[in-house]
């Protein structure tokens, strides 16, 4: 039976059975061609003209069947052989005495489109010998162009094996390409564009890079490209200019490539074309190729340091402090081997879903205690409301009690509501603030009551702003606020002040008892004196007396002024910061200029922990820096030009790792200037400062002038790799790490002024220890129960404090005390990282609205007993470290085994909570606060046996576990409620490198089913009534209160409520609240789906750039522009080559619409 005649029959029974579907006749179609089309190849004869008609006709009915539809005909056809017979058809046709290009052209062309998806298609033309038989075809097509681009479609897909890529270069394949190449010319444009594409793909072969360095075809690319840049003013032949760059990019991989590179002036004939077209968005191709081999081709280096640990040590127990290597050498940086890799092969990466643990006994089992039972007795101490007889404590809290007596105690009424914007700023300062006072509600559940769109609506509609838009609106250097500054400025004026000796007063007893005044003191106290500023919750004599007993490595003997001064609220949320367009790729061409034009490069340092500081007198070209002051941190400071410096920070003590948290103080600076700092030795690939994040500022004379606040501040951010690497010998001999830089310009605003930058808002030990005193002194000693104990003593010598919250019982009778003393209890924790100071603001407004008069904060303390950590680690906090401990260790992973003598605080918090499971008083709810830096938006991390089951697509035992879905319950509960939460980033996974995190071990342990982590982004949020916001104090604060409103509302809607605490809550709240509020939790409890996804938080940066050569986004990769160059030669019948490029180029919008 005739091909035809079997295809139609087969078609005919299709049709009458109706179930077959239309994709199931194609497949059937597909195999009878294919069929058909090896048994007329075993005939072929091209005598017998039938045969080749039949053979054109197969291959026309299998290119109409492949062109429509999706790849999965494709992939059918694939599984049944149809690439070995496309590719033996190929061999057979192109061996005959005289080669018939009616066939072999659209053989060519069904062979590429086929070749593109199968991954062992090269491999299968090795095999077939058409390797040899293409490059013979392409040989003899030389003058004709239109059979050579057929040839060099073929090349191109077996190209994308390197190991076939590797084969075709030992066959010559890349001189044969080089005939193909020519200078500039707009003739055969089409098929040039094609053999730079298909010697990119060759080059990927690290043999064929090392041939091409060999042979000199380094020097040979340069000059093509810059003959057909030079050329092309038009930019038509864009696409040719980008092929000869991939072959570039590739070749420079290599250490030879990159000495050939450099020989031949690459560097520079890069720079100079980069710095020509940086502003043409049509350039975008070459653009970004150009930066890659510049960046890959700048000299790789160490960092500027002496050493690479930290410039703090500490003699810590078990710690062992050695000299790490530092110099560079090329072995280090340079993977030549010999062997070729396979990107194509079926080996699959690694997935994240492999860190999930997917073992039932580690996920499901209770291990016993890490220490004698015995020892947990000691925790009762911790515990004394458990035990304590409340007539001891009236002394203490007794009505007769005169607080005005306290020295230092700053004497506020804490409001009964949770507009925390309110109770930052006192009354004077009302008029800075009344754009945030209207949207302030007076009641935390009148805040909620119409849901969490309708809070800060307006913040919605502001724009991203610039740089000085923001000062201007947050009162940097002008009087709008309606501030009486007039005599604040005479003050100053008249007494001369200086602020360099003012900005960073020194640590004393007493500002009046010393024998001896420093100037900054005396300074400092005439400003207290004529200028006392009433900042909740702080007092600048109580944070000098807490300074004094706080102990660091180094002994500070400064405060940083904000610490001191203290930090009041900005006038207005402040927007993200809008990125300007280009800006990375300028900064990454200004390093490079740095290096290949050093000649005004200045080179200076003026300012190390490591070497003697360079004498800087008052006048002076160059900024002035120090960091020596608690939570400090910077290591050097290089002058690069007279207006840019580049920063270094210091890694944590006892450590090589985590540079990431900065905080110094700048000054010497003339204002309206920008200034740009270069952080270089960051360690994390990406960051929130490329999507909007901007750092923070607090200016010295601001705050003299009654504008004590930090504010965000900065432009021109961008966060990209460096040419800086640490050696592979300090890694334990991996691979040595890139290092970042994190790059932003200042304008300041005022002359001579001093200024302290951060990473974040700071937050410092001392800062807290005089909260806590504070909120002691100014509670209500009748309805709070406040306690601050020492949870223990740090490595370092410093009290890690523990407060308890409460209410007291409503008498000493043994009934109301049997009753206080069953109150369930609720743990929460922070700081445990040191440089993620948000997560303290997020405390201080949890511990702030705990001991408030609001109506929920009352009903949580009748009903609850609250244990606090604030600080986890204060010897991390006040050295300036960014994640660990004195010991370099991060403490966030030592909860499985923790030792009193290596990690006291981690042992102790884990004893507490041990002990109060063992008395049957288990946390209902444990919460560590942390900061992420990837993420925007405030949301928990939970453990859940299920969903990691269900996510690792692990069903062995899943179907019979038994799991309370309560977990999920307070994120839901917080995603109604608070404006900057959001449930859709919230995860309840439990990984295997989380094994030894507080959220897993107080889940596993001791069976606490609501054990979280609640992040907060350092930027802002991309969701609710913040959207488009950054994070100011304020907002961490609310998000602290808002915890505390979901722990009631979690209670209320328990099974286990009591009725008393309902009648209760009905009482003081408004029932109609009330009921509207749980009815809202109810409806959104039902309708929520059983799994929340996790979403990417950010898409790639929109100039994120990787430097390394085998990028996944290399557009070399992508075969949608061959798929086009098929589909236009078959559109076009042999057009003519003779034609420019540019009708072709601008031909795709048609045939891609």
């Amino acid at each position: 039976m005739h091909w035809k005649d079997e295809l139609a029959l087969t078609m005919l029974k299709g049709r009458e059975r109706t179930a077959i579907k239309a994709t199931s006749m194609v497949e059937l179609a597909t195999s009878i061609l294919l069929h058909s089309l090896s048994r007329y190849l075993s005939v072929l004869s091209l005598q017998n003209s039938s045969d080749k008609a039949s053979i054109l006709a197969i291959l026309q009915v299998l290119s109409d069947l492949l062109s429509v539809g999706t790849d999965r005909r494709i992939y059918y056809m694939i599984g049944k052989g149809g690439s070995e017979a496309l590719l033996q058809t190929l061999v057979d046709t192109a061996r005959s005495a005289s080669p018939d290009y009616d066939i072999l052209l659209p053989l060519f062309r069904l062979m590429a489109k086929v070749g593109l998806r199968d991954k062992k298609f090269g491999q299968k033309a090795l095999e077939l010998e058409a390797l040899d038989v293409t490059l013979i075809l392409a040989r003899k097509n030389l003058s004709h162009s239109q059979n050579l681009l057929h040839c060099l479609w073929a090349l191109r897909v077996f190209a994308s094996s390197v190991t076939t890529g590797a084969m075709l270069g030992i066959n010559g394949a890349m001189e044969l390409l080089f005939k193909v190449i020519s200078p500039y010319t707009r003739k055969h444009t089409r098929t040039i564009r094609v053999a730079t594409e298909v010697l990119a793909a060759l080059l990927k072969s690290k043999s064929n890079s090392r041939r091409a360095v060999n042979r000199g075809y380094v020097t040979s690319l340069l000059r093509l490209h810059q003959d057909w840049h030079s050329h092309d003013v038009t930019n038509t032949y864009v696409l040719i200019r980008h092929g000869l760059l991939l072959c570039l990019r590739h070749i420079v991989t290599l250490r030879s490539g990159r000495e050939a590179f450099l020989a031949a002036q690459g560097m520079e004939t890069l720079f100079n074309i980069a710095q020509t077209c940086l502003d043409n968005k049509s350039m975008e191709p070459v653009i970004s190729v150009v930066l890659q081999i510049l960046r890959q081709c700048y000299p790789e280096s160490p960092l500027p340091l002496v050493t690479a640990g930290s410039a703090y040590t500490f003699p810590a127990p078990g710690s062992t402090s050695s000299e790490l290597p530092q110099a560079l050498t090329e072995e280090d940086v340079e993977d030549d081997g010999e062997e070729e890799v396979d990107k194509d092969s079926d080996v699959e990466a690694v997935k994240e879903d492999d860190d999930l643990e997917t073992d039932l006994s580690k996920l499901s089992s209770k291990p016993g205690l890490d220490r004698p039972e015995e020892e947990l007795a000691q925790y009762g101490a911790m515990c004394p409301e458990l035990s304590f007889s409340f007539e001891e404590l009236e002394p203490k809290y007794g009505e007769d009690l005169n607080m005005k007596d306290t020295p230092y105690a700053n004497h506020y009424h804490i409001p009964n509501a949770t507009s925390l914007r309110q109770q930052h700023l006192s009354r004077e300062h009302s008029s800075w603030r009344q754009e945030r006072e209207d949207t302030v509600c007076t009641s935390i559940l009148d805040m909620v009551k119409a849901g969490k769109s309708t809070i800060q609506r307006s913040s919605k509609q502001r724009p991203m702003m610039s740089e000085n838009q923001s000062m201007e609106q947050n009162g940097l250097g002008i009087d709008s606020s309606g501030y009486n500054t007039s005599d604040t400025q005479a003050s100053l004026e008249e007494a001369a002040w200086d602020i360099e000796s003012i900005s960073c007063p020194r640590i004393t007893s007493s500002f009046s008892n010393s024998t001896k005044l420093e100037e900054s003191n005396e300074a400092a106290e005439k400003l207290l004196h004529i200028h006392p500023k009433h900042t909740p919750f702080h007092d600048p004599h109580l944070y000098m007396a807490n300074a004094m007993r706080t102990r660091s490595t180094v002994g500070f003997k400064m405060m940083a002024f904000p610490d001191f001064w203290g930090h009041c609220l900005p006038p207005t949320a402040q927007p993200m910061l809008d990125r300007k367009w280009g800006v990375q790729r300028i900064k990454i061409l200004e390093d490079v200029r740095r290096f290949l034009q050093p000649s005004d490069v200045i080179n200076k340092v003026v300012f190390s922990l490591d070497e003697p500081c360079p004498l800087q007198g008052p006048i002076s070209n160059c900024l002035r820096f120090h960091s020596k002051f608690e939570s400090g941190n910077l290591r050097k400071a290089i002058q690069v030009r007279e207006f840019e410096y580049d920063l270094l920070v210091n890694s944590d003590v006892n450590s090589s790792q985590h540079q990431q948290w900065f905080y110094f103080k700048v000054s010497g600076m003339r204002a309206a200037l920008p200034y740009r700092f270069n952080i270089i030795n960051c360690e994390k690939p990406n960051s929130q400062f490329n999507y909007g994040m901007q750092l923070t500022l607090y200016s010295v004379k601001e705050a003299l002038l009654g504008r004590p606040a930090w504010i965000r501040t900065g432009s021109e951010i961008c966060y990209y790799k460096n040419h800086y690497r640490l050696n592979a010998a300090t890694v334990d001999g991996a691979s040595g790490k890139h290092y970042y830089t994190l790059t932003f310009s200042v304008t300041f605003p005022h002359n001579e002024d001093a200024c302290y930058l951060a990473y974040h808002y700071p937050y410092t030990y001392s800062t807290l220890m005089t909260h806590l005193q504070i909120l002691e002194r100014s509670i209500d000693p009748r309805q709070v129960y406040f306690q601050q104990d020492s949870l223990c003593q740090t490595l370092g010598g410093n009290p890690c404090p523990l407060v308890t919250i409460t209410a007291f019982p409503e008498s000493n009778s043994t009934k109301h005390l049997e009753q206080f003393r069953c109150r369930p209890y609720q743990v929460i924790m922070a700081r445990v990282h040191p440089g993620e100071s948000n997560a303290s603001w997020v405390m201080k407004g949890t511990l702030e609205f705990l001991v408030s008069s609001d109506p929920v904060a009352q009903l949580l303390r009748e009903n609850f007993i609250f244990k606090i950590i604030p600080m986890l680690n204060p010897d991390g906090v006040i050295n300036g470290n960014h994640r660990c401990s004195l010991r370099g260790e991060d403490l966030n992973r030592q909860w499985l085994l923790p030792q009193a003598h290596l990690q006291p605080t981690i042992y102790h918090a884990k004893g507490l909570l041990h002990y109060l499971c063992s008395i049957g008083r288990g946390p209902v709810v444990f919460c560590d606060f942390h900061g992420h830096s990837q993420k925007k938006n405030v949301f928990l991390y939970g453990c859940s046996m299920k969903e990691t089951l269900w996510q690792a697509d692990c069903n062995v035992g899943g179907s019979a576990l038994v799991e309370d879905v309560g977990y999920r319950m307070l994120p839901k509960i917080l995603d109604k409620i608070a404006p900057a939460f959001t449930m859709n980033s919230c995860s309840f996974l439990v990984e295997k490198s989380r094994a030894s995190t507080a959220r897993v071990v107080v889940w596993r342990e001791m069976g606490v089913s609501r054990s979280y982590t609640m992040e907060s982004s350092y930027c802002g949020c991309n969701q609710g009534p913040y959207q488009g916001l950054q994070f100011g104090t304020s907002e961490l604060e609310e998000m602290g209160a808002m915890f505390c409103l979901g722990l009631l509302i979690l209670e209320l809607k328990s099974a286990s409520c009591s009725h008393k605490l309902l009648a209760r809550a009905t009482t003081l709240l408004n029932a109609d609240i009330l009921d509207h509020y749980l009815q809202r939790i109810e409806s959104s409890t039902s309708n929520s789906s059983s799994r929340s996804s996790e979403v990417d938080d950010e898409p790639p940066c929109m100039e994120e750039i990787d430097y390394s050569a085998d990028s996944c986004s290399d557009p070399d990769h992508n075969f949608t522009e061959l798929d086009r160059q098929i589909q236009e030669c078959s559109f076009t019948k042999e057009e003519e080559e003779e034609k420019e490029e540019g009708t072709g180029w601008r031909r795709r919008s048609v045939l891609q619409s």
